[in-house]
């Protein structure tokens, strides 16, 4: 049985850049949805309830095509916020170092070009979805992706997403998804996206 995983910092605590109520509504309505609706899913599958997430949705071809769009639909939902929210915290921001930072100036020329492309591609997307920094076979690589659609589905592995549903922003940026996604990066740990980053490889 699936569960909604304890958020690691307050609502406020990634204020100004993303506001409190957002934050509340988003983790304790918006995520506990795709895991209630996921278990339902799975309610009749007993082997495939109690795989970790990720781990069923690497084998998504293998999911009964029965329950295959719940799965995809509210399996990506709850994997793609749980990364969200532990790659995100109070006193964070920055630049990544160390490999990762290395490996992201080898992929992309340098930090900000990875900005900059990772930001085209969320503005990009059209209506709802992320945008992914993802690791596919050694190498880094970013990608937008509609709705709750997971890289994992794509033997990918999701080191650092951004959601650019409306409900990730729109209490306090309404349409200026931009300005969201400026203010986004100054949020991220880069620890937790480097830890990421070292068990893809």
């Amino acid at each position: 049985m699936h569960e909604l995983p304890k958020l690691p910092y307050a609502f406020n605590a990634l204020e100004p850049h993303i506001d409190a109520r957002t934050m509340e509504i988003h983790h304790d309505k918006h995520h506990q949805v795709y895991v209630d609706n996921l278990n339902k899913a799975l309610a009749n599958e007993p082997e495939l309830a109690k795989l970790p997430v990720e781990d069923l949705l690497r084998g998504f071809a293998t999911v009964p095509a029965a329950i295959q769009t719940a799965v995809k639909n509210h399996g990506g939902g709850h994997a793609n916020h749980s990364l969200f929210w532990e790659t995100m915290g109070p006193g964070a921001g920055g630049s990544p170092t160390g490999a990762l930072g290395q490996a992201i100036d080898a992929a992309f020329g340098s930090f900000t070009a990875l900005q900059e492309k990772l930001n085209a591609a969320a503005t990009g997307q059209f209506g709802s979805g992320w945008g992914w920094l993802v690791v596919g076979d050694g190498k880094l690589d970013v990608i937008a992706r509609p709705n709750q659609d997971s890289p994992l589905m794509e033997k990918k592995s999701p080191i650092l997403g951004v959601d650019v549903w409306e409900h990730a922003y729109y209490l306090n940026y309404q349409n200026r998804r931009a300005d969201y996604l400026k203010a986004w990066w100054n949020v991220i740990r880069w620890d937790k996206v480097a830890e990421k980053f070292s068990a893809a490889r």
